[in-house]
């Protein structure tokens, strides 16, 4: 049996094509264009970390209010990332991906230029705004652009990479532009890459269909109410306390602008975000695994970055550099990612991704004194890249499979939104962990505590992978019919 393609490459099933489709050239390069926004946004997400005690001296921001330098951006790209996702399906998602990342360069240059702490928080938040319009179109400007099905597996494979690995080598980067040059440049060098980005889309990538339909408002703002609120609550809470008004009354207001939110979604005929797209149980799992993958990722950037700097007394540069195991880990693992989910299908990957998660966090919390990087950090840092790309592809797969185009934004948007609560809650409970156990002056005794809080994360991730992917066995054996459809439903997420 052989199948033609729409675009004429004549293949056989298990195989691989023998003639590349006639656009492949320009659907690659309409791909590495996206996945350069998306690397964009995910930088900034670490770029400034290394960088923050000179922005403090330059700036003077005193130590309350620099955490806003990181929190600003979080803020605004996670709260806004819903609306970013439905807008796109509304008014094109070509239309505004091109919108926010205009504005996110525009951010960018004005952040370089900041004179003042507030100048370079609305810098940051400004970023974030842009980001959160632009990224939920990357995955379905990914999907649309793909020629066939190989291309879009390693188009997905790119992009949990990009997401992934983007933390690292940000790391790196700002590291490296800050030694050589200045914080400045932390901000300054989005400014080439967006511009070259806004010339080569409008003639790489096609626009989407719109979806036509009202606007929903009262979605619009409950989503980005609800989410502001949790992701502002949630990364004061160490400083404020979990049990702090602030904390509380905050948690509570976005709990309850969400409930509004999925009672309104009900009743609309244009929801902002579908219901049908939380009723399957292997997209609900996706979004969990990812939640509790991203939230014990942080603390490798949040303690292991202290470690390599106050213990082993690394500069930026040395302290970018020593994130380049994990993030080469990450990208050599995306060259792999998608012949190995064509080979052993979604659940095993994510189970062992989450096994390695687990392993590595647990690893980092034997750190002592007397370890040096060969010693201490280099293991577990590659062992943990080479594990977060086996978890990020599968995911991204599992939460887009079978959703509709005109709905790809709301899923993508969907996605992402749960990776930025999953990155605040837990960014916030490993701190307050490290917080709880610490001794003034030293590192490691909160920080072990810390790093075994990450493992657990890692490891529930592999247990709501197994609970949300695996076929449920019940006491009564399923007919046929039920087991073939089981096998067709991993089958579509597989793909």
């Amino acid at each position: 049996m052989t199948s033609t393609s729409p675009h004429g490459a004549t293949t056989r099933p298990g195989s691989v094509p023998h003639s590349l489709p006639d656009n492949a050239g320009r659907a690659a390069t309409g791909i590495a264009i996206v996945l350069v926004a998306q690397l964009m946004f995910t930088l900034d997400a670490t770029v400034v970390n290394v960088a923050l005690p000179r922005i403090d001296v330059a700036l003077g921001f005193g130590p309350a209010s620099l955490s806003w330098v990181l929190n600003a951006f979080t803020l605004a790209f996670g709260g806004l990332l819903l609306l970013g996702g439905r807008l796109g399906d509304v008014f094109g998602r070509r239309r505004l991906f091109l919108s926010g990342v205009a504005l996110f360069t525009l951010a960018s240059f004005a952040g370089g230029l900041a004179q003042t702490p507030e100048w370079l928080v609305a810098g940051r938040a400004a970023q974030g705004v842009g980001a959160a319009l632009a990224a939920p179109g990357v995955l379905a400007l990914l999907t649309t652009s793909a020629p066939d099905e190989p291309a879009r597996l390693r188009a997905l494979a790119l992009f949990g990479a990009v997401s992934s690995g983007g933390l690292s080598l940000g790391l790196l980067l700002g590291g490296a532009v800050t030694d050589l040059g200045s914080w400045r440049w932390t901000m300054f060098i989005n400014v080439p890459i967006g511009l070259a980005v806004l010339a080569l889309t409008g003639r790489f990538v096609d626009e989407t269909a719109r979806r036509p339909g009202r606007f929903d408002v009262v979605g619009a703002l409950t989503a980005t109410g609800g989410a502001v609120a949790i992701v502002w609550s949630l990364i004061g809470a160490p400083e404020h306390g979990w049990g702090s008004p602030r904390t509380v009354l905050g948690l509570a207001a976005g709990v309850v602008l969400l409930v509004v939110l999925g009672i309104t979604e009900r009743r609309v005929a244009h929801p902002l975000l579908r219901p049908a797209l939380l009723r399957s149980r292997q997209r609900v799992g996706g979004l969990g695994v990812i939640a509790l993958v991203v939230g014990g990722q942080l603390s490798m950037f949040f303690l292991a970055v202290q470690f390599i700097e106050h213990q082993l007394g690394f500069g930026p540069m040395r302290s970018g550099m020593a994130f380049l195991p994990l993030t080469l880990g990450i990208f050599a693992m995306s060259r792999v990612t998608p012949q190995l989910i064509q080979r052993v299908g979604v659940l095993p990957m994510m189970v062992t991704g989450s096994i390695g998660l687990t392993v590595s966090f647990a690893w980092l919390s034997t750190l002592n004194a007397s370890d040096t990087y060969l010693s201490g950090v280099l293991g577990p840092m590659l062992l943990n890249g080479v594990s977060a790309a086996l978890v990020f592809m599968p995911v991204t797969a599992t939460v887009l499979g079978g959703v509709e185009p005109e709905h790809a934004g709301a899923a993508s948007g969907l996605l992402q939104t749960f990776q930025q609560l999953g990155g605040a809650v837990g960014l916030a409970v490993i701190v307050s962990v490290y917080a709880a156990g610490s001794v003034p002056g030293e590192f490691l005794p909160g920080a072990r505590a810390a790093f075994l809080t990450s493992a657990t994360m890692a490891a529930l991730a592999g247990v709501v992978a197994v609970a949300a992917l695996a076929r449920r066995r019940t006491a009564e054996a399923p007919g046929p019919t039920d087991a073939a459809d089981a096998d067709e439903e991993l089958e579509a997420v597989a793909a």
